[in-house]
């Protein structure tokens, strides 16, 4: 007698897992990166964004997750922006609460030089 592994049902599973994966896979994901935001009183929620730029405690600079160098900082953000029209070119800037003008100034002017609409993301004091 010969045994076989059934395979007939192999498609099916591979399938199945790659939908698993595919659902479970987060497009952004900074949440391995430490920082602590800065506090401020009266702050306005925003919506969603497909941007997001980090600068973290150790003062090293993040793209959606992705850790980058300054110089290529305004072109990451360019082409992840695209041709979004205004009011939909929003970038995330999350900044340690520790960081000195040093790091967050060029990449404010990184953000703008990009066309992107800045926005700090801050901790309500209460």
């Amino acid at each position: 007698m010969k045994a076989d592994v059934p395979s007939t049902a192999m498609g099916d599973i591979a399938f199945n897992l790659l939908i698993f994966f595919v659902i479970l896979a987060r497009a952004q994901d900074d949440s391995h990166l430490q920082w602590q935001p800065a506090q401020a009183r009266q702050l306005e929620g925003v919506a969603s964004t497909k941007v997001s730029v980090l600068i973290d405690r150790e003062n090293k600079l993040h793209l959606n997750g992705q850790e980058i160098g300054q110089a290529q900082l305004a072109k990451g953000i360019s082409e992840l922006l695209g041709s979004a029209p205004q009011g939909q070119r929003t970038v995330l800037l999350k900044v340690h609460k520790e960081a000195t003008a040093m790091y967050y100034e060029p990449v404010i002017e990184a953000i703008s030089e990009a066309g992107g609409d800045l926005v700090h993301i801050l901790e309500e004091k209460r």
